[in-house]
């Protein structure tokens, strides 16, 4: 699972019309052409883009096959695995309990997971250790979750019992003073969805479908394995060998790793939540009651620099970034053969979203694919967003 993506306060979107502003064909024509003609050149199995402002979404864009098999095409309803981009929602949980007066982001990680005294901390005690260092990823915890192996075909996708976890704490290490400084970590996200079982009587899965994606009205969105009445809908993902797309499967567990990659959505559901962190005028008045403006706002604001540009920052579960004459907050995906990306912009209302279901078989979890193997990613992601930071987002701000 990744993440790639800086900045200050942001306000709520204004108020703003929604007719699509002339200047926007033009703008999005270049991002249109990219897309296709890259995707096509790359062997990219299948994908969709769609970007919006306020309420209205401007733009959809589909290629290639849900399923080779079938031949099903990429459609609006085809549903994606969205892989880290769970760890955002994750945030916005873990902030709903704080608002609600169940935790607090200093409170130590010990106070909800007693099982972590036994990590070796070689710069302090393990009470020193908080939520809001889990959720800015500056903990000082690794970044896999799983170092011992897991590389045969019979091994599970990912460990499947918190107990596995449990037992090799005592072999487990804090890498760097807490707070210091930005490291990715999915076993911190992992100790954030356990919190939130702990504090609110919930599994991780059902506290997020009551709390955030029912309320948002994502009725298409779910966890892991796919519900009979969407199986139609749900896109394969492939791992490219030789220039071979090579089927991967529709459906994959990843257990206790729930609440860092788990869900699944397709594309119309997934603008649902990204107009609610836009602060579209339309989302009904149960999404606006899933998180303040104000508690937004708070996660939005820096809290350790990620390096890259000048300017990108980690905030409480958001990467942050400053392009194109803006600041967007954003997070990417990357899991199995699925790889993703958000882009929003708080301050005007617009935001794009895209999913892309191909990855090289060489390394399938790297979420740049920065090697010489087709599909690359990372010529796609940064091509789509040097267009849209360049040409896209900038018409809305002015």
């Amino acid at each position: 699972m990744g993440a790639v993506l800086g900045f200050g306060l942001l306000t709520a979107a204004p108020a703003v019309s929604q007719r699509t502003p002339d200047r926007f064909a033009p703008a999005w024509a270049p991002v249109r052409e990219f897309f296709h003609r890259t995707m096509a050149e790359e062997g990219m199995v299948g994908g969709s883009l769609m970007f919006f402002h306020g309420d209205t979404v401007l733009a959809r864009e589909f290629f290639g096959h849900a399923d080779l098999e079938t031949r099903r095409p990429v459609d609006e309803r085809t549903i994606f695995h969205w892989a880290s981009i769970t760890k955002t929602f994750t945030a916005v949980a873990l902030l709903q309990l704080r608002d609600r007066g169940r935790l607090g982001l200093d409170d130590p990680i010990l106070k909800f997971l007693p099982e972590l005294r036994v990590v070796h901390n070689p710069f302090g005690p393990m009470e020193a250790v908080t939520l809001r260092h889990l959720v800015s990823h500056s903990s000082g915890f690794r970044n896999g979750t799983w170092p011992w192996g897991g590389n045969k075909p019979w091994h599970p996708f990912e460990p499947t019992q918190w107990s596995q976890l449990v037992a090799m704490m005592p072999y487990t290490e804090i890498l760097f003073p807490p707070g210091s400084k930005f490291s990715y970590s999915n076993p911190g996200v992992i100790f954030l969805g356990k919190t939130i079982e702990a504090q609110s009587g919930d599994d991780y899965e059902v506290y997020l479908d009551k709390n955030v994606l029912r309320p948002l009205g994502m009725t298409a969105s779910y966890f892991d394995r796919t519900p009979y009445h969407l199986l139609p809908f749900r896109s394969n993902n492939y791992a490219v060998k030789g220039g071979k797309p090579e089927p991967q499967g529709l459906d994959f567990d990843t257990g206790i790793t729930v609440s860092n990659g788990g869900l699944n959505a397709p594309l119309p559901d997934m603008i649902k939540y990204l107009q609610f962190l836009a602060g579209a005028p339309g989302v009904p008045a149960a999404g606006r009651g899933v998180l303040s403006r104000a508690t937004l706002e708070e996660m939005w604001r820096p809290v350790v620099p990620v390096g890259g540009s000048e300017g990108d920052a980690m905030g409480l579960g958001f990467f942050l970034m400053d392009r194109g004459g803006g600041r967007l907050i954003g997070h990417t995906g990357s899991q199995a053969g699925f790889r993703s990306f958000f882009y929003v912009d708080p301050a005007t209302g617009a935001g794009v979203i895209a999913a892309f279901n191909a990855a090289p078989e060489d390394d399938p979890r790297n979420p740049t694919d920065q090697g010489p193997a087709k599909p690359r990613t990372n010529l796609i992601f940064s091509g789509l967003l040097e267009r849209l930071t360049g040409g896209v987002f900038p018409i809305y701000r002015q």
